[in-house]
């Protein structure tokens, strides 16, 4: 054999021990179709906060307790507000004496209307038989129109402690209204990110008491260049690796793109330049798997995404849904 021969032999194996070395340190190399793009885990957060002003009295959580909807998570001093429930309750008490009373007064008159339009016709009827004089008739009339006043009076007043009645209960209802603002629960399921007040502080209404993390709508945010974002429909498939758990491949759907690119130039004139738009995209995880690990559910945790912008090609076989 030739030198010439030896020498692309010699070329011949370089190469293919070049090949090999590659699909060895390098075995994840993406097919045409799969785009990788880096971005971190995030989720929902919900800052809770009290309506009206108050002194905290209690807090019943602490950062990283998981919690469910409609747990009690802190309670606002109120016995100030209890005192004036004791006092509106007091109110209708009265009230309706009140109107017990006015109800009698009206029974009453209604009594005496009836006794004096009896005695207005007697002396209509003697009267007119020229047995009653004009005065008696006179005095007759002037009784039964004195008890008919006397009777729409009553019936005012009646009217009157009624809706002193009501008056009371719509401020007693106020008053339980504030009552339960005094009792912050969770208004969605989640973690408990951040205890923001402590007992005894005093806050402003609005003030924020606790920040909840919603493990059920955990996503990552990516940038991704118009040519890429052009291709890719909501509820695409994607996949996530995670920095802390590479040996995991955790499946995903594109959630969101954005409708504007996020960095533009001043002046976008060549193609060129319009392909460098980047776009927004969220890639959400699966609430029903997200409920399965919501105990080890964490944001900030960074990693890599896949998506596809050729959806007839097929994952590669590194990037096989892996889960625990």
């Amino acid at each position: 054999m030739d030198t010439k021969k030896l020498l692309a032999a010699g070329l011949v194996l370089v190469a293919a021990a070049g090949t090999l070395a590659w699909t060895l340190f390098n075995p994840s190399a993406l097919p045409d179709g799969v785009v990788e793009t880096n971005g971190r885990l995030e989720a929902e957060q919900v800052e809770v906060a009290i309506k009206t002003a108050g002194r905290v009295a209690e807090v019943l959580v602490s950062e990283g307790q998981m919690v469910a909807a409609g747990d009690l998570l802190v309670r606002i001093d109120n016995q100030q507000l209890l005192a004036k429930k004791r006092e509106a309750e007091a109110q209708i008490s009265q009230a309706q004496l009140a109107a017990e009373e006015a109800a009698a007064a009206v029974a009453q008159r209604q009594s005496q209307l009836k006794l004096a339009n009896s005695e207005l016709k007697r002396a209509q009827t003697l009267f007119k038989q020229k047995v009653a004089t004009q005065d008696k008739l006179d005095q007759a009339e002037s009784q039964q129109e004195s008890a008919s006043a006397g009777l729409r009076l009553a019936q005012a007043t009646e009217k009157r402690t009624q809706a002193s009645i009501e008056a009371a209960r719509a401020g007693l209802q106020e008053l339980q209204s504030l009552l339960d603002d005094t009792q912050i629960y969770a208004p969605r399921n989640g973690r408990v990110q951040y205890v923001l007040a402590q007992p005894g502080e005093v806050l402003a209404a609005g003030g924020r008491v606790i920040t909840l993390l919603d493990v059920s709508d955990v996503y990552m945010t990516i940038f991704l260049p118009a040519t890429q974002v052009g291709k890719l429909g909501i509820n695409d498939e994607a996949r996530l690796v995670l920095d802390p758990i590479p040996e995991y491949v955790v499946p995903a759907r594109v959630s969101f793109i954005a409708g504007d690119a996020q960095f533009t130039p001043k002046s976008v004139e060549t193609s060129e330049e319009r392909n460098n738009l980047m776009f927004r995209v969220k890639l959400s995880i699966d609430p029903q798997l997200l409920k399965l690990h919501e105990e080890k559910v964490k944001t900030g945790v960074r990693g890599s995404a896949y998506v596809r912008t050729d959806s007839s090609k097929e994952w590669p076989a590194d990037l096989t849904v892996q889960l625990p």
